[in-house]
């Protein structure tokens, strides 16, 4: 599997690839590169709608021109308490953040949300956010801001009175039914206009079709969520650790 920077060649080979609707993991078969390297690729640059190879390849040297080599800023490989491979980790931790992003997460905050997926406690105070992420305690501050905002994390207080910031088993739950929400406002405003403009004009006709499409939709979020909450609270199976005696790997 060959290592280094995409080539400006693989790069018209992604474009193709894109252009045939081709999955993330067959361009990087065809590549021999890992699908995790097309997918960051994608992502930072423009999503697979408005990729191009050009672009890209002018934006990755730009980057690389700018990059100080004997800087150490940037996410600190946290060690791996059950032996893992700190690389593979650090490597899963970008492409997850990058397909945040692609969701629609600003960039900080898809940071924060990563760390946070990626913990086995799940939770991690200001302070240590900002030491992982080698960022200021500022930038932290708003991207929770934004992610409490949208109902992907929640805040408690530890046994030392400092803010935790935790993503739970309800996370997603929470987060589904606050979007059906949103779209429950937006249902409300459209049939508004509908009275406004008057029923028979062609303008209340498109907005009463957004209007039942989008109550379809809400409803049907809203009951596949009820549906499936039970899934969020799964457990992994017992495994030969789970014995009573101690783990050597565990802290």
């Amino acid at each position: 599997m060959p290592g280094g920077r995409l080539t400006q060649q693989e790069r018209q080979q992604i474009a193709l690839g894109l252009a045939d609707s081709l999955p993330y993991a067959e361009i990087a078969r065809r590549l021999e590169r890992p699908t995790s390297t097309i997918t960051r690729e994608v992502m930072r640059n423009g999503g697979p709608a408005a990729y191009r190879a050009d672009l890209a390849h002018r934006a990755t040297e730009r980057r690389a021109h700018r990059r100080r080599p004997t800087s150490s800023r940037g996410p600190v490989a946290a060690p791996q308490p059950y032996g893992g491979d700190a690389e593979a980790v650090a490597e899963y931790e970008e492409t997850l953040t990058t397909v945040l992003m692609g969701s629609g997460l600003p960039k900080m905050a898809a940071r924060v949300l990563t760390c946070l997926f990626t913990t086995d406690a799940g939770s991690h105070t200001a302070s240590q956010l900002a030491q992982r992420l080698q960022v200021s305690p500022a930038s932290i501050s708003k991207a929770i801001a934004f992610l409490e905002s949208q109902s992907l994390v929640r805040r408690e207080r530890d046994e030392r009175r400092r803010d935790r910031y935790v993503v739970d088993d309800e996370l997603f739950y929470q987060a589904t039914i606050a979007s059906a929400r949103a779209n429950d406002q937006l249902v409300e405003t459209a049939r508004q206009g509908v009275a406004v403009l008057g029923s028979h004009t062609p303008a209340a006709h498109r907005l009463e079709n957004i209007a039942r499409f989008l109550d379809f939709i809400s409803e049907s979020i809203t009951r596949a969520a009820e549906q499936a909450r039970e899934v969020l609270h799964t457990r992994p199976p017992a495994t030969p650790d789970d014995t009573g005696r101690p783990d050597p790997h565990r802290p």
